[in-house]
């Protein structure tokens, strides 16, 4: 649309509760945005304009909803709909964890979960509150999963997440390590089982140490199996990658398991850094179980 770049961006934060939205909505502040939490969604066009009135160069707005936003949530594609009628279009951010990370945190705070009311236990208002959020999930242009994040590296993530998405700015790719035994991440893109390649765990002298150790990433390394896996899977990046970049994709995650996040994993996930900064893509890399 031609106006389109007029109207500044508008940033839906949500995700089950717990998960982070507060720390998420004061990096986007940081950031320059004009942040509301719980604004009921009928007058976001009116802030909109009001605001871009007030200040021509806001970066944007960015709203923070939960589940108990009765006003939205029942009617959220109709109102998405008008909005983009309106030449706004909302870009939701959904950030999620596991529920064993969900159910902790509220133990650790002490706070009463936000829909654990008529006598529901913690688990099932975890649950009852997954159930309202799908949707939206589904919809979600970024889902971040804070099980295993400090809050400096949820604000990084936000950051890259938010910047990345500027119009004209390159793709930015992560890979994740993970042990299958633990649970898979979620909100992955692509994810690759490497179990097939032989296990360090197996061997004395590196069943102590994790792939970020050279002698473990030699021994990995070493194996046909291995090598044939990077062959192949850089060929077909090689290929998906233009795709996903000519898409308009910002950010793209993709996952490596094996049965515990300690050893094969991190090792292909940091040789596959290296390739792709040889490419050209801007990417990192978090092990998720390499220290469980």
């Amino acid at each position: 649309m031609a106006d389109e770049q007029k109207y500044p961006r508008l940033l839906i934060v949500t995700g089950v509760a717990g998960s982070g939205r507060a720390t998420a909505i004061r990096v986007l502040e940081d950031l320059g945005f004009y942040c509301v939490d719980n604004l009921p969604v009928a007058l976001v066009a009116n802030v909109m304009q009001m605001a871009l009135e007030r200040d021509p160069g806001l970066k944007g707005i960015a709203l923070g909803i939960d589940a108990r936003e009765r006003l939205f949530f029942p009617d959220w594609p109709r109102i998405f709909a008008e909005l983009e009628r309106r030449h706004h279009r909302p870009e939701v951010i959904f950030l999620d964890a596991s529920d064993e990370v969900l159910m902790r945190r509220y133990s650790e705070t002490r706070r009463p979960h936000p829909m654990a009311g008529g006598g529901l236990t913690v688990a099932q208002a975890i649950r009852r509150e997954r159930q309202s959020l799908a949707e939206l999930r589904d919809r979600a242009d970024r889902v971040i999963d804070t099980s295993a994040l400090s809050v400096h590296e949820l604000r990084e993530l936000i950051t890259a997440a938010v910047l990345g998405s500027s119009r004209g700015a390159p793709m930015v790719i992560e890979l994740v390590s993970f042990g299958y035994k633990y649970g898979m991440p979620i909100g992955l893109d692509i994810v690759q089982d490497v179990r097939f390649i032989p296990n360090p765990f197996f061997v004395d002298e590196l069943r102590p140490l994790t792939g970020l150790d050279p002698k473990v990433r030699e021994w990995v390394l070493a194996q046909p199996a291995a090598q044939k896996f990077l062959q192949h899977f850089q060929e077909l990046l090689s290929a998906l990658l233009p795709m996903y970049d000519r898409e308009g994709r910002s950010y793209l995650s993709l996952g490596l398991g094996c049965t515990g996040g300690h050893h094969r994993s991190p090792v292909l996930a940091e040789e596959l850094r290296a390739w792709l900064a040889g490419a050209g893509y801007q990417s990192s890399v978090r092990h998720q179980h390499i220290a469980m």
